[in-house]
């Protein structure tokens, strides 16, 4: 509980809250006023056969309480200045913890439940917090004033009781923060109990284990009903504290009113102080144990699900030696996404020497994007090992990865900036012949031209997804990295910029890998590997032709059909 606490202070931004105290001051006039008025409209007033006087300090009240309404409004205005950066925080914290933990090989399934529901969630129980505990300090302080103004030794009577109670119930919080989420625990295991008996109900019935199956539940019932049981003592709790700090000095103040009358406390005084009492300290008490034992447990909780679920994942250790060759090798590599689903790729072997031009085929979801994701670290196998240069992948940390391969997916990315910035982003030291070179072997040239030259500001939505691919596609030509995997990176181009592009990337020096697109993207390349989702062949055209029925029908399909009256099935081969 600390820790959430902690978290919420630490982002309070100093400006806004400094303004938004600064309005609380007009705010806390009526309950500063309350008693004085009360007391003084009896005592100076209607007592006194002055009515006219009484009506004139009740009046003060209404034109107090409109010059609180205007600090009300000003408090208001600013509480989103406070609530907005943590907000803000909390969607960086989300977002870069499903990011690490994805980096890390275990995608986080509960980031976008997080990032909706649970962050909103937090963010309004933390605007309700800081209006509840901003009002509850403005009450408190505007009564305390005036009970000193009216008579000291009433405050001396009335505020320990109360403190009391508002220590106690502080004291029940965290507590009531590790019940509520206990509370919470229990109902996601009886949840997830209840929802696997009640899948089975059939099986359940027909082979007679009705017991067995309400054994299995009986557990996480009591459980949750044990938790249940001690939320509601801890309401119990909540509602002595209250009894104690609201009611306790109402009753030492009636019960002290005899000896007050002797000692000079007007009939006015005593109103006025059980006025600070019923309409001051008993409101502002009841509101903070109701906001903060409701609407405060729930932000604890909920924001320390958060902070766990962002923290960074443990880093497996890595190895320190670094690949000084670059051949690929898979062994035995299954992949699936998730336990239960069927292998995306099973018992892979591979082989790719350095320097290699390997075009990837087979029908469209057999998992060509997902081999692309395993070569270049972003996923990591259920079984089996991928190793560049004989280290495996997953031993390579993210910032040494990027220096040895680059993946273009089949939506480029390109960024606002500069189209050097996005040209050499992979490459920051590259030089204007180097660029210069580049542009001219993919193909980009008059791209560039046409954007306004290296140095141009480059608008990514004004580009056409072939214009983002000829870009991304000469960032990844200039990258130094020895290997680039181009996951349908030239679907958008036309076949003859396509080619120019994959023949740039094969006389560059390393190893290329293509997901086709294009039966050519296949025929160009010096080894195919065919996967039909149970099988994986590698070999060169004419080997394939002659073994693989897959890559026969594969060819058939890309290709024109030779009889003229035929419809087109496919796409032409240049």
């Amino acid at each position: 509980m600390r820790r959430e606490l902690g978290f919420g202070l630490g982002s309070l931004r100093r400006r806004p809250l400094v303004a938004l105290l600064a309005w609380s001051v007009p705010e806390a006039l009526p309950a500063a006023l309350y008693g004085v008025a009360i007391a003084r409209a009896v005592d100076s007033g209607f007592l006194a056969g002055r009515p006219v006087v009484g009506l004139a300090w009740l009046g003060g009240l209404l034109l107090a309480a409109g010059v609180s309404a205007i600090g009300s409004r000003q408090v208001y205005r600013r509480l989103g200045d406070l609530v907005e950066p943590f907000r803000d925080e909390l969607v960086r914290r989300v977002v870069g913890g499903a990011l690490r933990h994805a980096v890390a090989g275990r995608p986080d399934g509960g980031a976008v439940a997080r990032l909706t529901r649970q962050v909103e969630l937090v963010r309004d129980t933390y605007a309700g917090l800081i209006v509840v505990l901003r009002g509850f300090v403005v009450t408190v302080a505007g009564v305390v004033a005036g009970l000193l103004s009216i008579a000291p030794v009433m405050a001396a009577l009335m505020l320990p009781p109360f403190v009391l109670g508002l220590v106690a119930f502080v004291l029940t919080l965290g507590m009531a923060a590790a019940r509520q989420r206990a509370a919470v625990l229990a109902d996601e295991r009886l949840a997830g109990a209840a929802g696997a008996v009640l899948t089975g109900t059939r099986d359940v019935v027909a082979r007679g284990a009705e017991e067995h199956a309400a054994a299995l539940v009986a557990g996480p019932v009591a459980e949750q009903a044990n938790a249940e049981r001690a939320l509601a003592r801890v309401a119990a709790l909540r509602a002595l504290c209250f009894a104690v700090g609201g009611w306790l000095p109402l009753v030492v103040l009636l019960a002290a009113g005899p000896w007050l009358v002797r000692h000079g406390l007007t009939a006015g005084a005593l109103m006025g102080g059980l006025t600070y009492v019923l309409f001051g300290l008993q409101p502002a008490l009841r509101t903070l144990i109701s906001g903060l034992g409701g609407s405060g447990l729930r932000f604890v909780v909920t924001l320390g699900r958060i902070l766990d679920a962002s923290t960074p994942p443990p880093v497996p250790a890595r190895r320190a030696t670094a690949p000084t060759r670059y051949e690929l090798t898979l062994r035995g590599v299954t992949f699936a996404y998730g336990p239960h689903a069927e292998p995306v790729l099973h018992d892979l072997y591979l082989d790719v020497p350095a320097g290699d031009h390997l075009a990837i085929v087979g029908p469209s979801g057999i998992g060509k994007s997902t081999l692309a994701g395993l070569l270049c670290g972003l996923l990591r196998p259920d079984a089996g090992s991928v190793r560049l240069g004989g280290v495996p992948v997953a031993d390579l940390s993210p910032d040494r990865l990027a220096t040895l391969r680059v993946l273009i997916p089949q939506e480029a990315y390109v960024f606002a900036g500069t189209v050097w910035d996005n040209l050499t982003y992979l490459h920051p030291t590259a030089t204007a012949a180097q660029v210069d070179a580049a542009l001219t072997a993919i193909g980009a040239g008059p791209l560039v031209t046409a954007l306004g030259g290296c140095h141009a500001d480059l608008p990514p939505a004004d580009l056409s997804a072939g214009e983002r691919q000829l870009i991304a596609l000469v960032r990844a030509y200039l990258s130094p990295a020895p290997l680039v995997i181009l996951d349908e990176a030239t679907c958008h181009l036309d076949p003859t910029a396509e080619r120019r592009a994959e023949e740039a990337f094969a006389a560059r020096p390393g190893t290329v890998i293509v997901i086709a697109h294009r039966v050519s993207s296949a025929l160009r390349a010096r080894h195919v590997l065919v996967l039909d989702g149970t099988h994986a062949m590698a070999g060169d055209h004419p080997t394939l032709l002659a073994a693989s029925p897959l890559y026969r029908d594969l060819l058939g399909h890309w290709t024109v059909p030779t009889h003229p009256t035929a419809p087109r099935t496919g796409l032409v081969v240049p």
